[in-house]
């Protein structure tokens, strides 16, 4: 199977990793890839991401089999439906499906209907909304910009000026009501019909130790949570995943592919925080590390609507553990073009070679250093040693992923 893999992130080369790593895989083909994607794919090629028509032309031209998107923009664009209007399977959402992230207000009338656990919430356009909003609430102030905004998009503050500040920023928000409890992250991999969760994650949002600082795309993330409740992905699948699925069927929009489902696991049981239409980045890197079933195979049969007929998930007996290393000044505003030296066995998720071939960097969130263990000590201790072998002048990376889950400190509050 040749498999195109659409992206060039931390996502991107993690998937493309698990997909070299399938025997049933003979080809994989990443457009644009990355420096740290081209040391493992079969080829790069250089490609639009955001034209669908230029995606799908390039599947055709390279006899792909089966077409991967990785970043939510292309999917909320369209260019799942033209690769399958030439006939290719893909894995990913149709654009009126990823609507589901691209719209925060959709997602929530998509709950709605389906009767999901969430938080109560107002979409608004006006300050004088916004305002009425943040007081019903009050603090902490929940501030979603309604549409894209590459995991940066979210406010949460006791400063009630600041909220309202980035709610006029964004023009259309979706102020909520907080969710208080440990979040965790579930990807479900689905046809549409059936749906296969994968094993829960915990990210870290926040760019400094202990949850300080604005909203990232992500500082780090670990697997499994030894914190969980036992019956804690039943239960999501059962509220939330099923519900949500049946819910686009009903519509006349069916989601098949990644459906990310961002929760809070509150006193009252776990709420939904958002959707994500593919695969969540950084905690991408931690899940697929510990998988032993063959990627390449599931993602064809989600595609192809054969899931049922595919075999039980098999997982390693470990933990991972990644940590993001960011640029200076992100988020705010990432400086680029710094040498990099050390980066050797790490994930690329924004890096590019200047003409003299010196590795540099090319985004806000640089590198990402992903490692297994027998336990959360063991894999936290593999990453920081990573970690500790680069050179990147500015950057910035969290010193406690994973560290209150080693220790004991995270405790559900939902049994």
């Amino acid at each position: 199977m040749r498999v195109l893999v659409v992206g060039g992130g931390g996502r991107e080369h993690a998937l493309v990793l698990g997909l070299v790593r399938d025997p049933g895989v003979t080809a994989v083909i990443a457009a644009p890839g990355s420096p740290g994607i081209a040391e493992v794919a079969t080829e790069l090629r250089e490609v639009d991401i955001l034209s669908p028509v230029a995606v799908a032309g390039l599947a055709v031209d390279v006899e792909a089999d089966l077409v991967v998107v990785g970043p939510e923009a292309p999917l909320v664009a369209g260019v799942a439906d033209a690769v399958r209007a030439k006939g290719i399977p893909v894995f990913g959402p149709s654009g009126s499906a990823a609507r589901l992230e691209g719209s925060k207000d959709f997602a929530k009338q998509v709950m709605t209907a389906a009767k999901v656990p969430t938080a109560r919430a107002f979409t608004c356009t006006t300050a004088e909304e916004a305002a009425r909003a943040l007081d019903t609430f009050g603090a902490p102030y929940v501030v979603k910009n309604d549409g894209l905004a590459a995991g940066k998009g979210v406010v949460v503050t006791d400063d009630r000026d600041a909220a309202l500040a980035h709610a006029a920023e964004c023009g259309r928000v979706v102020i909520e009501e907080y969710l208080d409890g440990p979040e965790v992250s579930l990807f479900v991999v689905t046809d549409g019909v059936t749906a296969v969760p994968l094993l829960p994650a915990q990210d870290f949002k926040r760019i400094f130790d202990g949850d300080a600082g604005p909203n990232t795309g992500g500082m780090g993330a670990y697997a499994p949570l030894p914190w969980a409740p036992p019956n804690l992905v039943e239960h999501v699948m059962a509220t939330v995943a099923h519900p949500t699925l049946q819910q686009m069927r009903d519509a006349g929009t069916p989601f098949s592919g990644l459906l990310y489902i961002g929760l809070a696991i509150t006193e009252g049981g776990p709420k939904v925080i958002e959707f994500n239409a593919r695969f969540g980045d950084p905690e991408t890197q931690s899940v697929l590390a510990l998988l032993d079933t063959p990627l390449g195979g599931l993602l064809y049969a989600a595609a192809t609507g054969e899931l049922a007929g595919h075999p039980e998930l098999q997982w390693k007996d470990a933990f991972s553990v990644t940590v993001v290393l960011a640029s200076a000044g992100y988020p705010a505003s990432a400086r680029t073009g710094d040498e990099i030296t050390g980066a050797e066995g790490l994930i690329h998720a924004g890096t590019k070679r200047d003409a003299d071939g010196v590795l540099r960097s090319a985004g806000g969130r640089v590198l990402c250093a992903t490692a297994t263990g027998h336990d959360l000590h063991a894999a936290r201790a593999a990453a920081y040693e990573l970690v500790s072998h680069v050179e990147l002048a500015g950057s910035q990376h969290r010193t406690d992923i994973a560290l209150a889950a080693e220790e004991g400190r995270v405790v559900s509050p939902w049994r």
